[in-house]
């Protein structure tokens, strides 16, 4: 018989397990604000879902690791390096570790971000 191990006790606030969402849903856009809700974090990694309001941003910064980021609502931009790329709902894109980025909301804009340490 396999041994199992138990995953370490993970951070959900707003996220019960074994019960099904919508993640467009469970984060609501504000005025002139960026608004994120932590779905899971632990040490191997986070997901988290943002609600920009239109021309809100996350400014330029580094990750120590990759990051993917799926588009769940209206349009964005994330800049890799310098280069521009602008996502649509449905679209994503891998945010690789140490390079710099940013995020900019062309209009009211939700994402999930998921980070795998």
């Amino acid at each position: 018989m396999a041994d199992f191990k138990l995953a370490p006790k993970t951070e959900n606030k707003a996220f019960p397990t074994a019960e099904k969402f919508s993640m467009t849903d469970k984060v609501a856009y504000a005025e002139g604000s960026v608004v994120s809700k932590i779905i899971i974090r632990n040490e191997r990694g986070n997901v988290t879902l943002f609600a920009f309001d239109k021309g809100e941003f996350l400014s330029e910064h580094t990750a120590p690791y990759d990051a993917i980021v799926q588009v769940l609502d209206g349009k964005g931009e994330v800049v890799i390096d310098g280069t521009v790329y602008e996502l649509n709902v449905g679209e994503s894109i891998i945010m690789p570790a140490n390079v710099r980025h940013a995020v900019v909301a062309l209009e009211q804009f939700k994402m999930l971000l998921t980070m795998i340490k």
